[in-house]
């Protein structure tokens, strides 16, 4: 359990880092887009090998997208609601939820993993960690300029990260009466809420901030993630 709570406490400390780095000072728009990129490139590496391709080694792919569906529409509907009472707060509680959404299964599969007698994933571990801190730098910052209080920004991503925690404790606890087709189905979901949120927030976010070279950090961002990959 304590191997569970630290690997899950240390893959998820990056939100709060990224969060305190992103209230640490006025980040210019040009960073920021490049931080936003950067991170979705890693994001798009860890949908590609992290979830979907080890989902599908370990169940039936029926299963995996039945993930991929409830992740995707349990974002869709969750980012309405959230962009309906937080409008005037550009894409920082979009990333948050997207944070959540996609932290939650990620960590929980590490857990599974560890009581598995599995061992740690560099790989996952590394690609949560390097997708988080950018989504928490961004996420931060674009709450920042929406003039929410950081004291507020700070409560919010350091929630996310706890919950995160616990959800690669709970992945822990649930191994033992959870099969590989569960394990594949949470990493559908975890797939599908992330792909959405690429494509609706944090893609077109980073390009209108950073212009045409955001398709070559994206593409950096996603070697360096593939890289941690093949640690594995």
């Amino acid at each position: 359990m304590g191997e569970a709570l630290g690997w899950g406490a240390l893959a998820a400390s990056s939100l709060v880092i990224g969060a305190f780095l992103g209230l640490a000072r006025q980040w210019p728009k040009a960073q920021i887009g490049a931080v936003l990129a950067f991170g979705a490139g890693a994001l798009i590496s860890a949908v590609s090998f992290e979830l979907v391709e080890e989902g599908q080694k370990l169940a039936d792919r029926g299963w995996v997208a039945l993930g991929l569906a409830l992740g995707a529409l349990v974002y869709f509907a969750a980012d309405r609601q959230v962009e309906r009472s937080a409008s005037a707060s550009g894409a920082g509680p979009a990333l948050a939820l997207g944070a959540f959404l996609d932290g939650i299964p990620e960590q929980a599969v590490l857990g599974i993993g560890i009581a598995a007698g599995n061992g740690v994933s560099i790989a996952l571990l590394g690609a949560i960690f390097v997708s988080n801190l950018p989504e928490a730098i961004g996420g931060a910052s674009e709450m920042r300029a929406a003039r929410t209080s950081p004291k507020q920004i700070r409560r919010l991503w350091i929630a996310v990260a706890v919950v995160c925690t616990l959800a690669c404790l709970g992945g822990w606890a649930i191994a033992d009466v959870s099969g590989n087709n569960f394990t594949g189905a949470v990493n559908g979901f975890a797939a599908g809420a992330l792909l959405v949120m690429l494509v609706d927030t944090m893609i077109p976010d980073a390009t209108k901030k950073l212009g045409r070279p955001a398709g070559l950090v994206t593409t950096l961002g996603f070697a360096v993630a593939t890289g941690l990959s093949g640690l594995s």
